[in-house]
């Protein structure tokens, strides 16, 4: 587990994979974004995406499946204050093989509470073809270790 002490921007971190079948594309759909082209392959043939794509939102739990998971843990888990970027350039499709690789951008601890401080991390989700199909950044906050917060003697 890594404390905000253990931090320095241009860390990383990476996680993965997970594959993504059809199946876990409309099953998502069905139940938090049931639009044609994440639920039928054939109805999906006629929109933007010229085929089945997952959910941007689908995709996200997946990285944040990933975060969880991958070497980058963190003390106190993985508690998000915000996030600054999330963007889709490639859509997530059937049978890809997803993957993360996390950058610690900036470390800074709390003015009002020293004992924890905030680590901006960017976050990329590549296909199995190295192509980016999301990208975030986000704010988290993480605890110190104890003895980083006890007054200089």
């Amino acid at each position: 587990m890594r404390y905000l002490d253990d931090l320095t921007p241009g860390d990383r971190f990476a996680g993965g994979p997970v594959t993504v079948t059809a199946e876990d594309i409309v099953a998502y759909a069905w139940q938090f974004d049931p639009q044609p082209f994440h639920l039928d392959a054939e109805a999906a043939k006629d929109t933007v995406f010229a085929g089945l794509a997952a959910s941007g939102w689908h995709t996200a739990g997946l990285t944040m499946r990933m975060i969880v998971n991958g070497e980058g843990r963190l003390a106190g888990g993985f508690v998000g204050m915000g996030v600054e970027e999330l963007r889709w350039p490639k859509a997530t499709r059937p049978g890809d093989t997803l993957r993360i690789e996390s950058e610690v951008l900036e470390v800074r601890v709390s003015e009002k509470r020293p004992d924890r401080g905030i680590a901006r991390v960017r976050t990329t989700t590549f296909n199995q073809d190295n192509e980016t199909v999301q990208v975030m950044t986000a704010n988290l906050l993480v605890p110190r270790r104890v003895d980083a917060t006890a007054p200089a003697e």
